[in-house]
């Protein structure tokens, strides 16, 4: 094995040191109000938010996942990653989902509930319900998230790596309660920075790899390791042969375009994040978008790099594939009751520790293995092959210089501190702001809501902490969270938008029935397909949704109208369409059309850009010669369809706190006129 040096350790001190530090000095800005806590007074400029935002899609769980999919893969495996890897519902953030949120002056996605469905029974019902779903939906990401860093963790340091998962969760939890958004956005540029230099330095090494000098000796050697015959082809195919473990992804063709579809239906409902709410105005919240495309687009030659390492490095540790069977063999003799949550756990305990373990165990291994079993170890799954998802903390270890390995892991530990600190605050927001102040001690003082902001921020983490050491994979968990749990409110989420008739006591009902068919579902049938999850959950919850809505009495006309006016969206709004001047209804349409040609030629540009540098990095000059050209019209469109005709920097937008629909009063007077 190739231990961490002094130098190594002393550049990650330094990283945990700062980061404090930072959260000490911004914890005084952060606690002069619950607006300045949680969206950091609406003063933040587009491009920290973009940055911000950045971090959140670049967590380390996320990057070890895609990265086994591309070390399956190859290029090819963006195709399964459109399933959330892929943030494609940035392209409907980007052109027009997060201008409507931005436009409610709101400070929470439940909170814009009310705005939607006003604040009679029904709406505080859903409001409660929106809250609810969201810190559910937090603890499960954040379980993912704990997953992932406990494999790392393993991997990279000799110490038991379920208490290291504590110490980062306990870091984070410190620094996410003392800075609030404020530090979490400052935090997450310096963050975004060290990711992005990481990047090009990964990137660079992979380039310059003597033994993958060209695409053909790349693909041969992958085709050796993974068992793909076109493992540098980039072109979406309706079939691959997947490893143990991984066969409903065997259909890849079909796959992608599920997860397409699932993903256009999820980025036509999303929009209520902490960054577009907390943007000066609706222009910002599209501008912080791009920013995120572009700069998240470096994730990918990362991750394509870390595969192509990986697969060298494979090749060289493990030249005989069968032996990883073996491995896995004489492990579940020593220990039969072994199972797959805690099997990295267990094999990261011997490689580190020998000791601990009988001098008989460690002779077989050696002897299977070689003189570098205890690395060699780390790369065994329990399925009896290479477990690629620990190819990525593999590569660091072994594939890297000294400092320079030091440099990547801190770039990852911060992507991986992004990512808690920004869920962990949003959470918490909805704690405090919906269920705490809303509908338990509406009088509270500030100080009393920011302590509590500090308990909740605890008390999710650990709740997030329990259920990601219960998870047998990555790719277990994130699979339920996409198929299964989000989508039990995508129908809800969807219709909120789109049809007027949607009232808060069909949304609700729509959203708990989703959430806890997903529940059941995964305590009773925790192997159903992912296909069947989002199926299910979202049938379930659109059709809930609709009856409810149409059994009971629509939200007050005076309630919709303003919704309608001041976040002016399309769909089937009957007679508030007619409502509209036929000039209002002019220029309505024409945003309309823009910004659905915009969304359209916006995931082709997405796709394209991430294409672009795996292709380029493998070597597949037929393949980024096709692409290149693709992505140069692309552009263009988004110049003439989206840029042109963002909205004015001065567009009116109401401060919903203290706007007549907070108070359920609204008149035709108060609706602002369109621009």
């Amino acid at each position: 094995m190739s231990p961490l040096s002094l130098i190594d350790y002393s550049i990650i001190a330094a990283f945990f040191v700062i980061i404090l530090l930072v959260g000490v000095v911004m914890s005084r800005q952060a606690a002069k109000s619950l607006e300045h806590y949680f969206l950091g007074g609406r003063n933040l400029p587009w491009y920290m938010l973009g940055i911000s935002g950045m971090s959140g899609w670049f967590d380390l769980t996320g990057t070890m996942i895609i990265t086994s999919f591309l070390y399956m893969l190859g290029p090819r495996g963006l195709y399964i990653e459109f399933r959330g890897g892929a943030v494609l519902v940035l392209a409907f953030l980007l052109t027009y989902t997060g201008k409507w949120h931005r436009r409610s002056g709101c400070m929470t996605g439940a909170e814009w509930m009310t705005y939607r469905f006003g604040t009679g029974p029904s709406g505080e019902l859903l409001r409660l319900a929106c809250a609810v779903m969201g810190i559910i939906t937090t603890v499960g990401m954040l379980a993912y998230l704990v997953r992932g860093a406990t494999l790392f963790m393993g991997m990279i340091f000799p110490v038991n790596p379920v208490l290291l998962t504590i110490g980062l969760l306990g870091l984070a939890s410190l620094y996410t309660v003392l800075a609030g958004f404020y530090g979490v956005v400052l935090t997450d540029m310096v963050q975004g920075v060290i990711m992005i230099v990481g990047c090009i330095i990964i990137s660079i090494i992979a380039w310059s790899q003597n033994a993958v000098p060209d695409s053909a000796t790349l693909n041969a050697i992958a085709h050796k390791v993974t068992g793909n015959p076109d493992w540098t082809a980039s072109l979406l195919t309706f079939h691959v042969d997947m490893p143990h473990g991984y066969e409903a992804y065997n259909s890849l063709f079909m796959a992608a375009m599920f997860y397409l579809f699932r993903n256009i239906l999820g980025g036509m409902s999303s929009g209520g994040e902490s960054r577009f709410f907390a943007s000066k105005n609706s222009r910002e919240a599209s501008m912080q978008c791009l920013l995120q495309a572009v700069t998240v687009m470096f994730r990918w030659p990362l991750m394509i790099s870390f595969a192509i390492l990986g697969i060298v490095y494979v090749s060289e540790a493990i030249p005989d594939n069968s032996k990883i069977a073996t491995v896995t063999q004489i492990i579940r003799q020593e220990n039969p009751t072994i199972t797959p949550a805690n099997w990295h756990t267990y094999t990261s305990t011997i490689a580190h520790h020998p000791e601990l373990s009988s001098p008989e165990l460690v002779n077989k291994l050696q002897n299977v293995l070689g003189s570098n079993w205890q690395s060699s170890l780390l790369l065994v799954g329990s399925s009896g092959t290479v477990n690629p998802e620990v190819i990525l903390p593999a590569v660091l270890l072994n594939g890297l210089p000294v400092g320079l390995r030091a440099v990547m892991i801190v770039s990852l530990l911060a992507a991986l501190m992004g990512a808690l600190t920004g869920t962990v605050n949003g959470a918490s927001a909805l704690f405090v702001r919906d269920i705490y102040q809303n509908f338990i001690r509406p009088k509270s003082s500030n100080k009393e809501l920011i302590r509590i902001a500090y308990a909740s921020s605890t008390l999710i983490v650990l709740a997030s902490f329990l259920l990601g050491l219960a998870a047998s994979s990555i790719n277990d968990i994130w699979s339920w969270i996409i198929m299964g749990l989000t989508a039990g409110g995508l129908g809800p989420g969807l219709l909120r938008l789109y049809w007027w008739r949607t009232n808060a006591w069909g949304m609700a009902a729509g959203i708990f029935v989703g959430g806890l068919a997903a529940t059941a579902q995964r305590f009773f049938d925790p192997h159903m397909s992912e296909w069947m999850q989002f199926t299910v959950m979202t049938l379930t919850s659109v059709i809930v949704t609709v009856l409810c809505s149409l059994l009971t009495k629509a939200t007050p006309d005076h309630v919709t109208r303003y919704f309608y006016r001041t976040t002016r969206p399309f769909g089937f709004w009957g007679h508030f369409t007619k409502e509209l001047s036929i000039e209002e209804q002019h220029h309505w349409a024409k945003e309309h059309r823009n910004d659905l040609i915009a969304a359209a030629i916006a995931l082709v540009w997405q796709v394209c850009l991430f294409l672009l540098p795996m292709q380029f990095l493998t070597r597949n000059w037929a393949g980024f010669g096709t692409t290149a050209p693709i992505f140069a019209v692309a552009s263009i469109g988004l110049y003439i369809f989206w840029w042109k005709n963002l909205p004015s920097a001065d567009e009116s937008i109401p401060n919903f706190e203290s706007s007549p629909e907070s108070t359920s009063k609204p008149t035709n007077e108060t609706i602002p006129a369109s621009s």
